[in-house]
């Protein structure tokens, strides 16, 4: 067995067809469902029975759990928001047949708003999503996860497109859940005290670097929302924090 393609899914009816139809290039597809409430996996059993549970919210140990069960040579990670082009699919095949490099870096095409974001630092945005499964040795971290390859890395030309942020409401509800875990792991780390100076000086700097330094408006309105969106995210993740370090403090009468 060549290729096993490889997709964690939580709640993705809206995206998962498009995602597992374009994978049947595949020798294998293999799925890991956090506990999914909707149709997702209903969908999903329509193009393989390879489909593991996990009630795991670190993405590090979920794909971890996807390379363990996978039992391709080569591992190709994708992400139910995640499509990839014809030429793309054939340049993977390309790669592995000439077996020079023990993983490869993908660029990817970030859409927001259904805009391809260029600038704001969202261009190329390099990602790891193509091992060699014994040059693979783990996958660390909670959020922001990255992989540990031994041997050299090679990187594609064709990007991935990827289909993000669809609308101001999941934008939103995705900081939600990704701005509690982060500042739980700021928390973990001793973070220094937040502020209210921290609070307005990260968040405005956050704004200005995605924005101005990373030329964010030269992508027009949607470079602005996305300036404005990501300056929130930071002021959320420092909130969440702020209340976690003065939670002991805190005194509630009823």
């Amino acid at each position: 067995m060549t290729i096993s393609a490889l997709v964690l899914t939580k709640n993705e009816e809206e995206m998962i067809e498009g995602c597992l139809k374009q994978l049947t290039f595949a020798d294998e597809i293999v799925i890991v469902d956090q506990d999914s409430v909707d149709n997702t996996l209903r969908i999903a059993k329509k193009y393989t029975d390879k489909i593991f549970k996990s009630s795991a919210n670190d993405f590090a140990q979920n794909r971890n759990i996807l390379k363990d069960q996978a039992q391709g040579k080569w591992l190709l990670y994708v992400d139910a928001d995640e499509r990839l082009p014809h030429e793309l699919i054939k340049e993977i095949k390309s790669a592995i047949s000439k077996n020079e490099f023990s993983a490869f870096y993908i660029p990817r095409k970030n859409y927001v708003l259904g805009k391809w974001v260029r600038h704001g630092g969202w261009w190329p945005d390099y990602a790891p999503r193509l091992f060699k499964k014994s040059k693979l040795e783990k996958w660390e971290g909670v959020v922001h996860e990255s992989p540990q390859v031994s041997g050299e890395i090679g990187y594609l030309k064709t990007p991935i497109e990827h289909l993000s942020a669809r609308s101001m409401s999941q934008m939103f509800s995705k900081s939600i859940k990704w701005a509690k875990i982060e500042a739980d792991l700021f928390l973990e780390h001793g973070h220094r005290q937040v502020s209210i100076a921290s609070i307005l000086k990260l968040s405005a700097f956050e704004f200005i670097r995605r924005y101005i330094l990373k030329m964010g408006f030269l992508d027009g309105v949607v470079g602005l929302i996305e300036g404005i969106y990501q300056s929130l995210h930071q002021a959320m993740v420092l909130t969440y924090l702020w209340e976690l370090q003065n939670r002991k403090n805190r005194k509630i009468s009823l």
